[in-house]
């Protein structure tokens, strides 16, 4: 029975925690197909302006250690292969092998050859302190113990590293009524028509609403340690860019 064990939520469903993995899992074995095209539809292109943002501000440069968590289909780590040079290395990580798959196919087909790791999160496999910087972009809310997940991320960055927090947050009050209308029912709908998969998309909307917004995820990598924590909100609070160091 649920009631006799830790429970989280699974979009608004509240589920066992020990079964968000599981039903993550479901979600982008579905979509991992068609993500990256779903993505440029549902944003009209903005995700690579927001991932852009991300990457500049960064401030990553040639020769570091870049980690991406949840890196999915290889956006930012691209990107960054692409910054840092022959000295440089950049893992791409993610728990779902379907996406870490694509993402992986998607990099050596640009000519690019990096480490890969199918891992969760809360328990990197990684050394203390080893990586310049640290990048989640749209799968911290995914996460089961983003309290446990960013405290791992702070582990593996050396000090005067930084976290980079990429994700949808919450948007400008006076845009929310047409914000829910096209999250809930179009984006479903669109999912529906491009994957054949709507409940995974409405997953996507629900997932949004329950992840904390801009200040208290801010409190929240306060907590696990990280230092000048800062926020920058994109498209009027849809996406929110945190930022934050480890001294």
């Amino acid at each position: 029975m649920i009631s006799d064990r830790n429970t989280t939520h699974f979009g608004y469903r509240e589920i066992a925690e020990d079964e968000k993995a599981r039903h993550v899992a479901d979600v982008f074995d579905s979509v991992a197909e068609r993500y990256d095209l779903m993505n440029d539809l549902m944003s009209a292109g903005l995700h690579r302006l927001w991932k852009a943002f991300a990457i500049a501000k960064s401030g990553v440069r040639p020769g570091w250690r870049v980690l991406d968590v949840a890196g999915g289909t290889g956006d930012l780590a691209l990107a960054f292969a692409r910054k840092l040079g022959d000295h440089g290395q950049i893992w791409l990580t993610d728990i779902n092998h379907a996406m870490l798959a694509r993402g992986r196919d998607r990099l050596c087909d640009k000519g690019f050859i990096v480490p890969v790791a199918q891992c969760d999160a809360e328990r990197l496999p990684f050394p203390d302190e080893h990586f310049d910087c640290v990048t989640v972009a749209f799968g911290l809310r995914n996460m089961t113990h983003k309290d446990l997940a960013l405290a791992e991320m702070r582990r593996v960055l050396r000090p005067g590293g930084r976290l980079l927090v990429l994700e949808f947050s919450q948007v400008w009050k006076p845009l929310a009524p047409a914000y829910d209308f096209y999250s809930f029912k179009l984006i479903p709908r669109l999912g529906q028509m491009v994957t054949g998969d709507e409940a995974s998309y409405r997953y996507l909307a629900e997932s949004i609403r329950v992840h904390p917004d801009q200040r208290a995820l801010k409190e929240l990598m306060e907590q696990a340690g990280l230092e000048q924590v800062e926020y920058f909100n994109l498209a009027l609070g849809v996406v929110a860019l945190h930022r934050g160091f480890k001294f």
